[in-house]
């Protein structure tokens, strides 16, 4: 399994939280690229609900590691 930045965006408006199954349907139906659905079905499948994208790619990165001051802009 494999995840970027852009991959990972388009779950960004998926249904969380959200079954394996449920971020695949949500997935087709979104048009998302064929790497978004394969990395979806390499989950293991044990009826776990996934609350964010953080569930599902542990290195996703927050708002905090990005380093720019806020206040700036």
């Amino acid at each position: 399994m494999f995840w970027t930045l852009e991959l990972a965006s388009y779950l960004e408006d998926a249904p969380w939280p959200a079954t394996k199954d449920e971020l695949i349907d949500y997935g087709i139906r979104s048009g998302a690229p064929i790497e978004v659905i394969e990395n979806l079905q390499e989950l293991e499948d044990e009826g776990d609900i996934y609350e964010g994208i953080d569930d599902i790619w542990p290195d996703y990165p927050s708002q905090d590691d990005f380093f720019f001051n806020e206040d700036e802009y």
